[in-house]
């Protein structure tokens, strides 16, 4: 079997992984309204997923002014650490491992989205172009728009959202998951601080790339002392945007990216987190992470290394195989086939996705795919 590495159990932080297949953080906006509250169709969306060795939850916002796209799941009031709790308990029932990705989109969203319509927060009150929020038009219904003019954050406002970071871990703690994922990619919060072009601040957050790591240090820090480094993980679009069809989420590319990425990796190596997750490009014919970025993060970084992309299970058991990444994610892959890994041990062919129902909804293209066991068990 071509993929045989992908089967080997491995440790992440304190965890016995079973595999290293990973079911990475996607949105599907089935958030309970009002509230973006997890469901019990969530749960069972988990649950069929949990043959991966780890799983990352979708992006849940860490306070209501993080929200870009209507009806995603938040992570900030009890209605939504109980709502989680049916998730995690779900998941850990199939003795699976689940970490809560804690997300606030920034800039990227809508003043429909904030709270008595404000303004978005960002390091900088530049707009954000070339990336859409979702706002609900209706019942059930929305469109995707662009993003409002943000305004910028204060001083006591970025140490504060620092603590709100940690409390939302807490928080995902407190709902029974096993650890948190910084969602420090795809030009959101985080990745505005570290963008040269997001970030024009004149202060200790701004100028010097040290300087413009530093809201990622101490979030890392903060929620390190609050539910210890072995429990957390950091999600990073180093070198090249992604698009999804209409929908475009920019990930802020740098003059000099490899040193960017280098410098953030560092931090999390000094605060021994568990991991490391690397998304790269995904759409047709993109260009390949150069292999010296590759090869200088597992040099830096003694945790683990996950990398997700449009990777084959061959392709990605042969980064495994060179010890370049220790587990690959499969994003829509995952989506379509929730027995994933036992397809691709058993060579069974795969379901085709469902791209029309990929955001809101119910059951149809989110619970709905069969398992290729009990779809054959009769023939």
């Amino acid at each position: 079997m071509k993929s045989k590495a992908l089967f080997e159990p491995t440790n992440l932080g304190p965890y016995v992984l079973k595999n290293r297949f990973v079911f990475p953080p996607l949105t599907r906006q089935r958030a309970a309204q009002p509230g973006n509250v997890p469901t019990e169709l969530m749960a069972e969306y988990y649950r069929q997923r949990a043959g991966a060795g780890f799983m990352i939850t979708e992006g849940t916002q860490i306070e209501p002014r993080g929200q870009g796209y209507a009806w995603t799941p938040g992570i900030h009031s009890q209605e939504q650490i109980e709502g989680w709790k049916k998730v995690t308990q779900a998941v850990h029932a199939e003795e699976g491992i689940i970490f809560a990705q804690l997300w606030h989109v920034g800039r990227v969203s809508h003043s429909a989205l904030q709270p008595d319509e404000g303004a978005p927060v960002a390091p900088s009150a530049i707009q954000a172009e070339q990336a859409k929020a979702f706002i609900e038009t209706g019942p059930g219904t929305g469109t995707l728009v662009a993003p409002s003019q943000p305004r910028e954050l204060t001083l006591s406002e970025i140490k504060h959202l620092v603590g709100l970071y940690a409390q939302a871990a807490k928080n995902a703690i407190s709902a029974g998951f096993d650890g948190v994922e910084i969602h420090a990619a795809n030009g959101y919060l985080v990745n505005q601080f570290i963008s040269e072009h997001a970030n024009q601040r004149k202060d200790e957050y701004g100028g010097s790339l040290e300087n413009r790591l530093r809201f990622l240090r101490e979030i890392v820090q903060a929620i390190g002392d609050a539910i210890g480094p072995e429990r957390l993980g950091v999600r990073f679009t180093p070198l090249f945007t992604s698009t999804d069809e209409d929908r475009v989420y920019i990930g802020l590319v740098e003059k000099d990216p490899h040193q960017t990425y280098v410098e953030a990796v560092k931090i999390l190596e000094n605060a021994g987190v568990a991991y490391v997750s690397i998304a790269e490009a995904d759409w047709e014919n993109a260009p390949d992470l150069p292999e010296a970025f590759r090869r200088e993060i597992r040099t830096l970084f003694s945790g683990r290394i996950i990398y997700a992309g449009r990777y084959t299970a061959e392709r990605g058991a042969r980064l495994v195989k060179d010890n370049l990444a220790d587990l690959i994610a499969f994003g829509r892959p995952f989506i379509a086939n929730p027995d994933l890994p036992e397809r691709i041990a058993n060579n069974w062919p795969l379901n085709d996705l469902n791209a029309a129902k990929l955001y809101g909804g119910a059951e149809e293209g989110f619970t709905d795919y069969p398992v290729y066991n009990a779809l054959h068990s009769e023939k």
